[in-house]
């Protein structure tokens, strides 16, 4: 029997992500919420229909939630849907896309998610609440924050340490060995070597 799932947000990201849980098929979208003016708005077939002050009465009726709010430039609205979902004691499951390649090796932290095409080598940390973009790879040793964005096409090399809260652009490439401070920007087509 699939698990009931509430999903946070109702843009063009959650489309991604609803595509990826259902493509996994262990779980249920029992609901969508997102804010106020956003009620009633239609996605994936899909309605919203409850918004963050319902989360409390929702969480007695479901015990698994995702974050389904992309992250550019800000990531303080994926971050604080996250910590309210921990606060309300929501199990947030991680995602991988069934096209994508992840070794046996790599550790993923929860509420990530791992969208088509990816590729992630032996010995990568991913953190919490991450995303992981289409046809994006992450090398061996390299460590990804918790709250990261890797966005489409982006390429981190072996023994890459990228901090929290960080934005890795799309296409971008990042050297072996470089180390990028939490809450960095890295724009689309970035060549990082230093």
């Amino acid at each position: 029997m699939k698990k009931k799932l509430i999903i946070i947000g109702s843009g063009g990201h959650a489309k991604s992500c609803i595509d990826i849980i259902e493509q996994q098929n262990n779980f249920k979208i029992f609901a969508l919420v997102d804010v106020e003016k956003n009620l009633g708005r239609k996605i994936c077939g899909y309605k919203v229909k409850y918004k963050d002050s319902d989360l409390i009465n929702l969480r007695k009726k479901c015990s698994y939630a995702a974050v389904a709010i992309g992250q550019i430039h800000d990531v303080n609205p994926r971050l604080k849907s996250y910590l309210k979902l921990k606060k309300l004691r929501f199990k947030l499951p991680v995602f991988i896309s069934k096209n994508s390649y992840i070794s046996k090796r790599t550790k993923i932290g929860e509420g990530t998610f791992i969208f088509n095409g990816v590729v992630i080598n032996p010995d990568a940390v991913i953190g919490k609440n991450c995303i992981i973009n289409s046809k994006s790879l992450i090398e061996h040793d390299t460590t990804v924050g918790d709250n990261c964005h890797i966005s489409t096409g982006a390429k981190l090399n072996g023994c890459v340490n990228v901090g929290n809260n960080s934005f890795i652009g799309s296409g971008s490439v990042i050297k072996n060995n470089i180390h990028i401070k939490k809450n960095s920007f890295i724009p689309m087509g970035s060549i990082i070597i230093k």
